[in-house]
């Protein structure tokens, strides 16, 4: 196979480890903490998680584990989107098996969660892992996203686990797949199947997180990457000056990423979907504050900008959120007579039937090319697929409709022209930043070790990550912990809580305190391109969000 010069030189990089776990694999113990409860929903959480609900924090520490050095055999699974640094949970969970003991195996199952079902799986080698270290993707044994939560499936991954002789699998994926992880490692317990399931935090949206897990991994790569595909963009704006650009992100359920990016790059706009929903800001009042700024720029010569847009923003805007939540539930409890529907306007009729009046009325007022993206095929959860809506182009037509009012009363004199763009592929797949490649090692090498422990139905926590990686602390969180009860495909069912931006954190309220300079001067930063090389305040530097929310300045 032929190789970049990129390539050559990453396959040689050494990711970082916190202290304990540079200690043999035998002399780290688990420390226990205090019994523990769900976020929200405690009694409906726990009657569904009879023997994993409540069970402690965990915290590594020196010790003597000799169960460690035990020969076992591990499955792991790709679960969901790619994110960077996916490649180095696993080679770090290789890594951590090897060190216990030599005859140890870990067997990848293919294709996602289905290829445990199937009984899809290659075993690791040192040749295969090899191929993989420190590079982006998903691609050493691909994902999937099918969901495990029937027992018909999981009496299949028992007897997949039977035949390959695997006491223990980690489950690499987002808030929904280590649901699924939890859902799991709660039904081989009580069927004392003999098997653990440790999950691994991924998600380049940054909503898997609390105050165990720090950081979702991918966050740091993706928001890097597209930090400096906005600084190019700026560059260019401010070089043509007549361009507005219309940038949305990657973020269904939360604005992280938009916010790093903001905080990154300072574009003259950024829209924070939970802003949105706090205030109740409609569509029009959005649009108004967008046309407010494009006018008082071009008052000052400067018919340019840049605007990021979060993709889940339509959902956060009070009067879609309620169209589209009676949308996701009509079109489950309803699918097979509206998919007998052929034609648009059909559609629409039965739309106007069933609708409440409210909600007939907000999607009649949008432009039809929404509309009809609003009624796409929804996701496997139920929902709709918001990356298909072009939220960006929505914005840039009525703010342009906007300014046209406003020149007719001499409110506006410029020019306005729109530039759409949507970053999302782009980062999902990139060469992992040092931070990614060492923190994700560290989430794999770590999840060897809750295993050695004789965990279940915990995930892999490394904290105090932005400090230098010497200073990390590695344990595990019950996955229970994190859960509360939510609607999905018109029923109560238990999830991992997502993470949104507050309001009154750190992070915001520094964006906050800087916008309104941003938005009608021009103070583009340029990232440029992530650095693997050279000094650590440039290579291996965390997210700011990160910094910010660990009281550390830039």
């Amino acid at each position: 196979m032929e190789l970049s010069p990129l390539q050559k030189e990453r396959y040689k990089y050494q990711p970082k480890l916190p202290t304990i776990l540079k200690s043999n694999v035998e002399d780290i113990q688990a420390e226990f903490g205090a019994a523990t409860e769900s976020v929200a929903d405690q009694a409906a959480v726990k009657a569904l998680f009879e023997t994993t609900y409540g069970t402690p924090v965990v915290a590594f520490k020196n010790g003597s584990n000799p169960n460690a050095k035990n020969k076992i055999n591990v499955g792991v699974i790709l679960s969901g989107g790619q994110a960077p640094g996916g490649h180095n949970v696993i080679a770090g969970l290789y890594d951590g098996i090897k060190a216990g003991n030599k005859e140890s195996k870990l067997f990848g199952f293919l294709g996602g969660p289905s290829g445990l079902v199937d009984n899809s799986c290659l075993e690791i080698t040192d040749a295969i892992m090899d191929e993989y270290r420190n590079t982006g993707g998903f691609d050493i044994i691909g994902s999937g996203r099918t969901k495990l939560e029937e027992e018909a499936q999981f009496d299949k991954a028992i007897e997949t686990c039977n035949k390959n002789g695997i006491s223990a699998v980690v489950v690499i994926g987002g808030d929904d797949s280590n649901t699924n992880a939890a859902v799991m490692g709660e039904y081989f317990k009580k069927k004392d199947a003999g098997i653990s399931v440790i999950g691994c935090p991924k998600t380049i949206d940054g909503d898997l997180k609390n105050e165990h897990i720090e950081a979702s991994f991918g966050f740091d790569t993706a928001t890097k990457t597209y930090s400096e595909l906005i600084g190019n963009i700026q560059r260019d704006a401010n070089s043509a000056k007549k361009y507005w650009h219309f940038i949305k992100l990657m973020g269904r359920s939360a604005s992280h990423i938009a916010l790093e990016c903001a905080l990154q790059t300072q574009a003259n706009i950024c829209i924070i979907s939970e802003e949105v929903e706090a205030k109740k800001m409609t569509l029009r009042a959005i649009v108004d504050n967008i046309a407010e700024v494009v006018a008082k720029r071009s008052a000052k010569g400067n018919n340019f900008g840049v605007a990021l847009i979060p993709e889940g923003l339509i959902e956060f805007i009070p009067e879609m959120k309620l169209l589209i939540a009676q949308l996701n539930d009509l079109l489950a409890e309803k699918e097979e007579e509206f998919g007998k529907i052929a034609d648009f306007a059909g559609q629409k009729s039965w739309l106007q039937a069933n609708l409440k009046a409210e909600n007939a009325t907000a999607f009649t007022s949008l432009p039809e090319s929404i509309q009809k993206q609003l009624l796409l095929d929804r996701d496997p959860h139920g929902n709709v697929q918001v990356s298909l809506i072009e939220t960006e182009k929505l914005l840039s037509e009525m703010v342009k409709e906007k300014l046209d009012e406003m020149k007719k009363s001499g409110k506006f004199a410029g020019k306005f022209a729109a530039q759409h763009h949507f970053f999302g592929y782009e980062g999902r797949c990139a060469f992992p930043s040092n931070f990614d490649a060492d923190y994700c090692y560290s989430l794999g090498y770590n999840a060897f070790i809750l295993i050695a422990a004789g965990l279940t139905g915990y995930i892999s926590s490394i904290k105090n990550t932005a400090h230098p990686s010497e200073k990390w602390l590695a344990g595990g969180i019950p996955l229970t912990m994190m859960m509360n009860m939510e609607q999905r495909h018109g029923k109560q069912k238990p999830v991992i809580k997502k993470a949104l931006v507050e309001l009154d954190a750190a992070p915001f309220k520094t964006f906050a305190a800087n916008r309104d300079k941003w938005a009608e001067e021009t103070c583009y930063l340029f990232p440029g391109a992530i650095q693997y090389y050279g000094p650590a305040e440039v290579c291996d530097q965390p997210t700011k969000t990160l910094k910010l929310e660990q009281g550390l300045t830039n």
